[in-house]
């Protein structure tokens, strides 16, 4: 089939570059110039694990190629995908602006029969105002659908090739069975295609990411009561993870979630909730619990050191999670912004996100290559990212390298009592 893909940010990259390595062709079109020119160079302009092959593959194969011309883009596909960017507007709303943008320069330059599909995470009801704005815009005949994704970063690429499921949200019986001939070649496990209506589709994506928050503030919430009576928040997972009802998925405690999803769909859901009369008191809770847990793990900071005035600290971990270079609402960006405040230096290392944090912080913090050479002289260790070449380092290095050993790991992801009888003074979260 021929597609285009609207936005080539990390959905719609992922998108196009996946399609493509099952022999469709793929147009992507991005207004970014200095995007579009990285791509045709074969790499891509954020870091995911496998994407940068898919691309260089498909594009020297002829199969995916890159544009800044929207023309182009529609008029040579037959299916166009919309995948740019709704960010959290300060009410917590998703900004849609770019989706309809986008839309009407669809309708004006189309000049046959188009299928147009929303991937963009939307608000219930917009699809519908997309498929209006086209309609307005042109007397072309066409199509609009909402195929949500569920990509997580650092394994988008396994995600979308091996689908735990698709969800189509049609009111169209014949564009809902292209849909699924163009997702057959990534379900052939018998996961499963789901056809339903629009607004059904719309609404299960802010439903399952906002589930998945909600079981990261829950065990976040578990670890603050085991905090103070003594209970091991990691005993505690073990035997509510066992339960087959539960699952070990999604119930690590740490210091809150971040990323370019969970925030954000979170705070979507609960201003639509709010513009439709309805008040989700769970839901508010678990983006409530996500910002204070941030506050949770600095006190045990600030309460060791009474003053940081004048302190190095050292941070292993700045992405809002491994195997991605992304630092939006990152727990990385809250923590170091309060050490900075309280007079702290901070020497930091992310085996991907370094350029990344540069942006955020400019040259107020020190940055290394190597996770060792910010130990120098540390009074601590401030671990926010479980990256797996931090879960098993050199604690003797470690120790001879800092001032006073002392590590703060936000992630749970060191055995406390190993590091104690090295002499380390040790904090976790939700651990005695």
């Amino acid at each position: 089939m021929k597609l285009s893909v609207i936005g080539v940010g990390y959905v719609g990259l992922v998108t196009g570059a996946c399609f493509a390595e099952t022999g469709n062709h793929v147009i992507c079109m991005d207004k970014d110039k200095k995007k579009i020119k990285t791509l045709e160079q074969g790499k891509a302009p954020f870091f995911e694990p496998g994407l940068d092959e898919l691309v260089q593959r498909n594009f020297k194969e002829g199969r995916l190629s890159f544009t800044t011309d929207i023309s182009d883009a529609v008029s040579n596909s037959s299916i166009i995908l919309i995948a740019v960017g709704t960010p959290s507007q300060p009410d917590g709303s998703a900004d849609i602006s770019m989706v309809f943008k986008v839309a009407q320069s669809i309708a004006r330059v189309m000049k046959e029969y188009k299928m147009i599909v929303v991937k963009s995470t939307v608000p219930v009801g917009t699809t519908d105002k997309v498929f209006q704005i086209i309609k307005d815009h042109t007397k072309v005949d066409f199509q609009v659908l909402f195929i949500p994704e569920f990509l997580k970063q650092g394994n988008a690429v396994n995600d979308f090739m091996k689908p735990d499921r698709v969800i189509v949200g049609s009111s169209d019986p014949q564009s809902a069975e292209i849909m699924s001939e163009l997702h057959k070649p990534f379900v052939r496990t018998e996961n499963p295609i789901i056809f339903m209506d629009i607004r059904s589709a719309e609404m299960t994506k802010y439903a399952a990411n906002a589930m998945l928050a909600t079981k990261i503030s829950f065990m976040n919430e578990i670890s603050n009561i085991c905090d103070r009576v003594g209970a091991d928040i990691e005993m505690v997972r073990k035997g509510i993870g066992s339960d087959r009802r539960i699952g070990y998925s999604f119930i690590f405690p740490g210091i809150g979630y971040g990323g370019s999803c969970f925030p954000k769909d979170v705070k979507a859901l609960l201003h639509l909730s709010r513009e439709n009369e309805y008040r989700p008191k769970i839901i508010e809770s678990v983006d409530i619990v996500n910002q204070e847990q941030r506050k949770v793990f600095y006190k045990k900071i600030s309460r060791h050191f009474k003053s940081l005035k004048n302190r190095k600290i050292a941070v292993w971990g700045l992405a809002f999670k491994p195997r991605t270079d992304d630092m939006r609402d990152a727990p990385a960006i809250t923590i170091i912004n309060n050490l900075l405040g309280d007079g702290a230096t901070v020497s930091a290392h992310d085996p991907k996100a370094n350029a990344t944090a540069k942006t955020i912080f400019n040259d107020t913090i020190e940055y290394a290559d190597d996770c060792y050479a910010v130990l120098e002289n540390a009074d601590a260790l401030v671990l926010l990212t479980e990256w797996n070449e931090f879960r098993t380092p050199d604690f003797e290095l470690i120790k001879k390298k800092m001032k006073t050993p002392v590590i703060f790991d936000g992630r749970n992801i060191y055995n406390p009592k190993t590091l104690r009888e090295m002499g380390f003074t040790y904090y976790g979260i939700g651990r005695p």
